[in-house]
């Protein structure tokens, strides 16, 4: 009796646990899903504006390279080390030294990016000459590089302040408006960068400038949108500059490793630019368009459930509850893989009607859209990885122990060079992509073993039927959608109008056979989800 009244104890933590972050996942997603859709109207501007070519291939080069340090301090390292001290401070510290933490944090940050910043500016051409040396091959591609180099770096100190106060508001408890934020980066550099990018050609400056500056201004509305939120927490900003803080130094200390481990990523990301500029022109505008379509679901599954469930795990191994991470770790990748898995086969299924939709207006032609789609295809083979990893790398900053994202991502650089040397005669821009799948899914299966062995366990056998269900499932919609796929193909190639009816016929109607499909088998994570969602839309 006592037994089972302590796992009826435990499973009704489980599942609060799994309903919290269902609930916070479920607001994230819909936050982030109209950040996408924003960020997708802004890609549409951009096929239409500047198709895929010269200008494009300049702007991608150019955001590329303060994007490398924003995924370092912004989304990366400084986010986890932050969330992780933050909710440490929160637990048995109070509320006091929370805010004299968070206060030093953000004066130290802000001094140490304004500076990289000086620095990225004023180095603006040996970098663009490092990450592309292809460019010179055609004239004033590097010079317009360089110059969009120069105006966007700035972005890198606004969205790093950015993930400092979203860490704030998630560990609070408030996931939608930091989640929202990104909305307003692309809303600002939607309105900014076309109402400069028209403006700027009567002047005598390049239009594409204009986008360029309007992401300037996107990066800054981000932050400022979240300031008002953080103070209803009951932050004041004082400025406070203390090196010896303990807090302070122990969110460097966690950063260092984490660092040096995502400075790999940004080696193959390095790596990934310097082959695609070497490659047919447009090569680099139709990795960068495939990519951010796959970040929609990236961004919808498994950012928002990461950032869910980091401050709950932060909390269970603050409190060393072990039960309890190894309960939210298994809940949350079923949630990432009851979403994911199938959305890999939509986007595998539906890649060219998708893009053809999307971008193909404009100087946006039928050849970048099939080279695109190609591009689309290789990069989704790895989506339910990417969105693991997500969940899984954060569990390390919780238990303290960076070194195996380290390990996991420096392999995954000698693996990526490998195969985009084996491949990329054969099968030029879609090999970067391929590789880019492939050393997700090898770093996926590197991280969740060490994980297994460090927790001693986690809940293999629910986690494996769980994803016998999805699978089944998915292979159900699968086979929907290819055999509707033929009676709307008129529609897929006819009007706007008829394409929009007929993609969302295809992806409506697998979703639905989808969920249909899994409720019947009984996945409780997608229940908790749908029932999540639909009571925050019910509001």
């Amino acid at each position: 009796m006592i037994t089972g009244k302590l796992q009826r104890k435990k499973d009704g933590k489980a599942g609060a646990s799994t309903g919290k972050i269902a609930g916070a996942a479920g607001a994230v997603s819909i936050a982030v899903m109209c950040s996408r859709v924003l960020g997708l109207v802004r890609e549409q501007i951009f096929a239409s504006m500047f198709g895929a070519g010269f200008a494009y291939d300049s702007f991608v080069v150019a955001f590329r390279i303060p994007n490398l340090l924003r995924d370092l301090f912004g989304e990366g390292a400084l986010s986890a080390a932050f969330v992780t001290v933050f909710s440490e401070y929160d637990t048995n510290r109070g509320p006091e030294e929370t805010w004299k933490l968070a206060g030093r944090v953000l004066s130290f940050f802000a001094i140490l990016l304004s500076g990289l910043t000086l620095i990225g500016i004023y180095f603006a051409g040996p970098i663009v000459n490092l990450l592309a040396p292809d460019f010179n091959l055609i004239a004033g591609k590097t010079e317009l590089t360089i110059l969009l180099t120069r105006i966007m770096f700035p972005f890198l100190l606004f969205v790093a302040l950015a993930a400092i106060v979203m860490g704030m508001l998630n560990t609070r408890g408030r996931f939608f408006i930091p989640s929202l934020s990104s909305a307003f980066f692309n809303l600002g550099s939607i309105i900014g960068g076309v109402s400069l990018a028209l403006l700027f050609p009567h002047f005598g400056l390049p239009a594409i400038a204009g986008m360029a500056w309007g992401t300037l201004i996107g990066g800054l509305l981000q932050l400022l949108i979240q300031l008002p939120a953080l103070k209803k927490t009951g932050f004041v900003f004082r400025p406070s500059l203390k090196f010896n803080d303990p807090g302070l130094k122990k969110i460097l200390r966690l950063m260092v490793p984490a660092t040096i481990g995502l400075s790999a990523t940004q080696i193959n990301i390095f790596v990934n630019t310097n082959f695609a500029a070497s490659c047919a022109q447009g090569s680099v505008s139709w990795l960068n368009y495939a990519f951010r379509m796959v970040q929609l679901p990236i961004g919808i599954f498994g950012v928002a459930i990461s950032i869910a469930a980091m401050p709950v795990m932060a909390k269970c191994a603050a409190r060393q509850d072990m039960d309890g991470l190894r309960r939210t770790l298994a809940s949350s990748l079923l949630m990432v893989f009851s979403l994911a898995i199938p959305a890999t086969a939509g986007l595998i299924l539906l890649a060219t009607p998708i893009i053809r939709l999307i971008f193909e207006h404009g100087v946006f032609s039928s050849f970048d859209t099939s080279q695109t789609a190609a591009a689309l295809t290789c990069y989704a083979y790895g989506l339910f990885a990417y969105s693991a990893v997500k969940i899984m790398v954060p569990v390390f900053y919780a238990l303290d122990d960076t070194k195996y994202p380290v390990i996991g991502s420096f392999l995954a650089v000698g693996a990526n060079i490998v195969i985009i040397l084996l491949t990329i005669d054969t099968f030029q821009h879609r090999a970067i992509a391929l590789s880019t799948s492939s050393v997700m899914i090898l770093n996926f299966f590197f991280l969740g073993t060490v994980l297994y062995r460090k927790l001693h366990g986690y809940p293999l056998a629910r986690t494996g039927l769980g994803l016998i269900k999805i699978g089944f499932a998915t292979m159900v919609m699968a086979g929907v959608i290819m055999g509707a796929k033929k009676w709307f193909q008129p529609m897929l190639i006819g009007s706007i109008p008829g394409q929009l009816l007929g993609i969302g016929l295809l992806i409506g109607g697998g979703a639905a056979v989808y969920a249909v499909c899994l409720h019947l088998l009984g996945l409780d994570e997608l229940d908790e989800i749908v029932t999540r969602v639909r009571a925050r839309l019910g509001r």
